[in-house]
């Protein structure tokens, strides 16, 4: 028993070593498609028939059904919930044999995820409290772990696989927080039939869990079904790749035949080289003209990006290890924790995603163009941080 524990423990410390080596080169992708997007939507031969295309609609008729989308919502609402599916494997595998299957490994990145969602989120209602954009508090809670890893990955062998593994984890809490977020603020009105038909069809899913059904095709049927109805719900569609995900049966006693995790190794490519690049591309087309007005809601996500995430990471995992809650790993320093909460300022997709469901028009447009900067910025202050104060100190 004791020996299949530890096989299990070495196989989830492999496909974590695996996420980080594909998340980090989707970050290159994700740059380059963010350059292109920004390049069409500013350029005149390309500007029309780039936003023409993204409001350009694709469905299906039969008979009197008509079921259509534009191309942005494919994007947004149906790829989005594909990736979020990928993204609640992750959270779900790591929650039952991962870094948070232990309270004791998992309580230092938990609670420095929670500084990284809650300082930034008091920050945005600093500069917004009693106006009418509130609600945009969510968007600078977010981490990019594309980008945040990839940024580590081009600084070499000299930053700690265990930092890495931090900074994942750190970062599947913090999409189960923006995910909660999304779920419980971001929501329209509710329409109660759809939602009573969204929970059944999440209990049959579980039941067919129950029961033993490993085929993940019953699955990925059933959930387009679950998509539908969340979309009708008033709930966004995102979520239902979530509560897919956690129906999703994992069989520890046989690993590489497991349901949750072959649909893992198939989505996680799916979702850094497609799914997330396309989202940039869609999103980050940005027409830069006249002048980029710091209102309260910029200063808010600036601040809240740059300055917050690693004020909160760094503050509450330095009190919850003086107050004995949880323990840094021994290979790293304090500064390593400093580092990885700058990088956790890159927003980029998560922020963008969120603040689609915020705001529109050339409001929207601005806070993307606020987001892109201030991920640049932290992007900058990460990769200087680690290679002229930590990597000289260590080096000295």
């Amino acid at each position: 028993m004791r020996r299949q524990i530890q096989t299990t423990s070495s196989r989830a410390l492999n496909l974590i070593k695996e996420f980080i080596h594909l998340e980090s080169f989707g970050g290159i992708l994700l740059l380059f498609t963010t350059i292109f997007a920004l390049t069409a939507a500013n350029t005149a031969v390309m500007s029309d028939i780039y936003h023409g295309f993204w409001q350009s609609s694709l469905g299906v008729v039969f008979g009197e059904f008509r079921a259509s989308l534009t191309m942005h919502e494919w994007v947004n609402d149906v790829l989005m919930a594909v990736f979020f599916l990928s993204i609640g494997l992750e959270i779900k595998k790591e929650m039952l044999i991962g870094n948070l299957a232990s309270v004791k490994k998992a309580a230092f990145p938990i609670i420095a995820a929670f500084g990284g969602m809650i300082i930034p989120i008091c920050i945005y209602f600093i500069f917004n409290a009693g106006g009418e954009y509130i609600h945009g508090f969510g968007i600078p809670m977010a981490t990019d772990i594309a980008f945040a890893l990839g940024v580590l990955m081009l600084l070499g062998k000299r930053v700690p696989l265990e930092l890495k593994i931090f900074l994942v984890t750190l970062a599947v809490v913090d999409d189960l927080g923006a995910i909660a977020v999304i779920a419980l603020f971001y929501s329209a009105d509710i329409a109660l039939p759809y939602l009573f038909a969204a929970a059944g069809t999440v209990f049959l899913l579980f039941c067919l869990n129950k029961f033993g059904v490993k085929n993940i095709i019953v699955y990925l049927v059933i959930g387009v079904f679950l998509w539908y109805f969340v979309h009708h719900s008033g709930i966004h569609a995102t979520i239902s790749g979530v509560l897919l995900a956690f129906t999703v049966p994992l069989r520890v006693e046989n690993m590489e035949r497991s349901p949750l995790i072959m649909a893992e190794h198939t989505l996680n490519p799916m979702s850094a080289y497609f799914i997330m690049p396309l989202f940039a591309f869609a999103n980050a087309g940005v027409t830069i003209g006249g002048e980029f007005a710091l209102n309260s809601v910029a200063l808010g996500i600036m601040a809240g990006l740059i300055a917050g995430k690693p004020a909160g990471i760094f503050l509450f995992t330095f009190l919850s290890e003086k107050f004995g809650m949880a323990k840094k790993p021994d290979s790293l320093s304090w500064l390593h924790i400093l580092g990885a909460g700058f990088l956790g300022g890159i927003g980029f997709t998560m922020s963008i995603f969120i603040a689609t469901l915020t705001f529109e028009g050339a409001l929207l447009e601005e806070v993307k163009l606020t987001i892109m900067i201030s991920s640049l910025i932290a992007t900058i202050i990460g990769a200087l941080f680690f290679k002229f104060v930590l990597f000289k100190i260590k080096s000295a």
